[in-house]
């Protein structure tokens, strides 16, 4: 085996064995990333690669939305008010596109800043950190 294809196997093999919780800070993670990529662009929102990065940030935050399961929490306005912070964000990115700007990304990647920091402290609450 190849070194791409084990380092591949670990991380598949990590994620398949990972607590949700992990995997749900890995998904904002991954979407932070891509939103970063997007917003250093040296040509910005004319960039060619500012569009696919944006749909994976938008693929990630759309997952999150519809993965929400309104019985998990005792509270009911948990999962609602995810779903409304996880629509704002895919309305800002869809903004981003639309006008070409740069800064409905700074609104998503404050969104997910602090969405990212709730799901760490979570983590480390119930013991489920990696």
């Amino acid at each position: 085996m190849n070194p791409q294809d084990a380092s591949r196997a670990y991380l598949t093999a990590t994620i398949e064995n990972a607590p949700p919780i992990q995997i749900v800070r890995l998904l904002y993670q991954g979407a932070l990333r891509f939103l970063g990529q997007a917003m250093a662009l040296e040509g910005g929102p004319t960039d060619s690669e500012f569009r696919p990065l944006l749909r994976r940030v938008e693929d990630i935050v759309v997952e999150l939305r519809l993965a929400l399961d309104q019985e998990v929490s005792d509270d009911a306005a948990v999962p609602q008010n995810l779903e409304r912070l996880y629509l704002y964000c895919e309305d800002e990115l869809f903004r981003a596109q639309l006008d070409q700007s740069m800064e409905p990304l700074e609104n998503v990647k404050k969104v997910l800043m602090v969405l990212l920091d709730a799901w760490k402290q979570l983590e480390l609450e119930t013991g489920e950190a990696a």
